[in-house]
């Protein structure tokens, strides 16, 4: 699949701001089974932009600086994605959640992928026990682990409800657990929280879902926005695996993965600091299209 991603932020501010200094992680990564084809990044009406590094996760980032006083502020990224990416099917040879904990625990890779980064809490995704003891009925350690991964997700899908009024960006996972309420940011902590808790390394993945299903398919929930999934590591001849308790489906040619961490704060899309006063409004829009292959790049 090629898809044209359009993500678009602005800002609306209560009182000119006189400074700004953001960091953007709106450029998708290289993942396994997905390509960045081009990538094109503007700001309006004002804005100087440079490569930062990544602090912590699989991110892109580009610092954001402004510097002359605004109003408004519209932060636009296009990007062109080639996904290539197969739904995993579980096999007898998976290894079991016991010998995932075990590698993981071993694992002497230093890498930002390195499962070892991904075993222990975070600070938005601290130990919980009622969540653990929840997500504990799937996660025999003698199970397999794509196996395990899938039926824990879609036992979320099944049992928490989707609502946007429920839940902010910083709710902590323990009251979306109680609510049995949230959007795709809450599922994922909760499903990376059981996981740790079992030893096993998770992962928050950021990114995308193509806002147009397939004919004869529903429409995925989290369309027309950010979406937010786990990662699970399933030992090295599987790797990250995806797995999306919103849905109840594997990651795989309807996603496409922007930044990865150990929770929210490392790879949010944008975040700063802005010097003014009055207050700030801000909107978000995202459209995920599928194109055909002979349409031209984006030009960037």
């Amino acid at each position: 699949m090629i898809y044209d991603i359009r993500h678009v932020t602005t800002f609306d501010y209560g009182a000119s701001v006189k400074f700004a200094r953001c960091n953007l992680r709106l450029k998708p990564i290289d993942w396994p089974g997905q390509h960045l084809d081009s990538y094109a990044l503007s700001v309006h009406p004002a804005g100087r932009t440079s490569a930062a590094r990544a602090e912590a996760g699989l991110a892109n980032v580009t610092r954001l600086v402004v510097d002359s006083p605004v109003r408004h502020l519209t932060i636009e990224s296009r990007s062109r994605m080639t996904v290539d990416r197969l739904v995993p099917v579980p096999d007898a040879s998976d290894p079991m959640l016991a010998e995932i904990a075990a590698m993981a625990r071993a694992s002497t890779d230093l890498s930002a992928a390195s499962p070892a980064n991904y075993i222990y809490p975070s600070p938005l995704i601290p130990l919980d026990q009622a969540i653990a003891d929840y997500c504990a009925v799937d996660l025999d350690p003698s199970r397999g682990a794509l196996e395990a991964g899938i039926a824990l997700a879609r036992r979320i899908q099944q049992e928490f409800e989707f609502d946007a009024d429920a839940t902010l960006v910083d709710t902590p996972p323990h009251e979306a657990f109680l609510q049995r309420k949230g959007v795709c940011q809450d599922f994922a902590q909760i499903m990376i929280t059981g996981l740790r808790a079992a030893g096993l390394p998770a992962a928050y993945a950021s990114g995308y879902i193509r806002t147009i299903p397939p004919e004869g398919q529903p429409r995925l929930v989290g369309a027309d926005a950010t979406h937010a999934w786990v990662l699970l590591w399933c030992g090295p001849v599987r790797g990250w695996v995806g797995v999306d308790p919103t849905n109840g489906i594997w990651m795989a040619s309807d996603h496409i993965v922007m930044a990865v961490g150990r929770d929210y704060a490392e790879i949010a899309p944008v975040d700063g600091v802005v010097l003014g006063s009055g207050a700030q409004n801000m909107d978000v829009s995202v459209d995920v299209a599928p194109l055909d292959e002979t349409e031209p790049p984006i030009p960037g």
